[in-house]
């Protein structure tokens, strides 16, 4: 199953000190707004989304429909279709995308050992 894009959406408390850190790292801001607490920063093939009072913890992100680049892909399976799938081989949903509706949606799970993994699909 085909998630799309991968990143790890970190919990930080101070968005200007860690978009700082990473940058020392080779990270470079590529999308966000750093004023609404949020940034996607590019490492090559590593993406980290920074969100400073967004998330309770630190959160594996895949978006269905993107690329490798951010890009839109002309065909993926909507998340809601995954969201299905999950359910059907017995993985509870934190929450869920409205299956009558389409385009952007999301939905959470979470690992065995309560990391959550975010669905995210922006198209």
């Amino acid at each position: 199953m085909p998630l799309g894009l991968f990143s790890l959406s970190l919990n930080v408390k101070d968005i200007a000190a860690s978009k700082e850190f990473y940058q020392m790292l080779g990270f470079v801001e590529v999308f966000g707004e750093q004023s609404q607490n949020w940034l996607i920063m590019d490492n090559g093939d590593v993406k980290i989304g920074l969100f400073q009072g967004m998330l309770e913890k630190n959160t594996l992100t895949f978006n269905p429909g993107w690329g490798a680049d951010a890009a839109p892909l002309d065909v993926f399976e909507d998340v809601r279709d995954i969201q299905k799938r999950l359910r059907g081989a017995g993985i509870a949903l934190i929450s869920q995308a409205d299956e009558a509706s389409s385009g952007p949606a999301s939905c959470i799970v979470e690992d065995p050992d309560g990391n959550p993994i975010l669905l995210d699909q922006h198209v």
